[in-house]
């Protein structure tokens, strides 16, 4: 289902927001989650996800903004929360949340199909 540009803009503007507060809880807070003796790769993957999260939020905003097609931002959205939520997941509960492993690229696709899109 592809959402409309105001629901876009608002999913953008919130995957921005959450993003800001991701990023900072990685750099803040992970590592005391995580325990003393986390694996440095664990915490690369979480800044990673807030990284490609961020960068999709604006993306989902300039799609709105340059009336492209709603294919595009939609595929952002879904690509970000795929992508970066199954990263989240597998860094905070890596054993836990293991079934999540081949979401992410799936994500991935998602991402890439929205920057295709965005030519449309």
């Amino acid at each position: 289902m592809l959402l409309g540009n105001a629901n876009l803009w608002r999913a953008g503007c919130l995957l921005g927001a959450t993003a800001i507060l991701t990023g900072a809880f990685g750099s803040h807070g992970l590592k005391a989650r995580l325990g003393p003796k986390a694996d440095p790769s664990r915490i690369e993957a979480w800044k990673t996800a807030a990284h490609y999260q961020l960068v999709h939020a604006v993306a989902t905003c300039v799609a709105v903004s340059a009336k492209r097609s709603p294919l595009a931002g939609s595929l952002f959205v879904a690509g970000s929360i795929l992508f970066s939520g199954s990263i989240y997941a597998l860094v905070w509960g890596q054993d836990k949340y293991r079934f999540l492993g081949p979401v992410t690229p799936l994500g991935g696709v998602a991402l890439i199909g929205g920057w295709l899109a965005m030519l449309l």
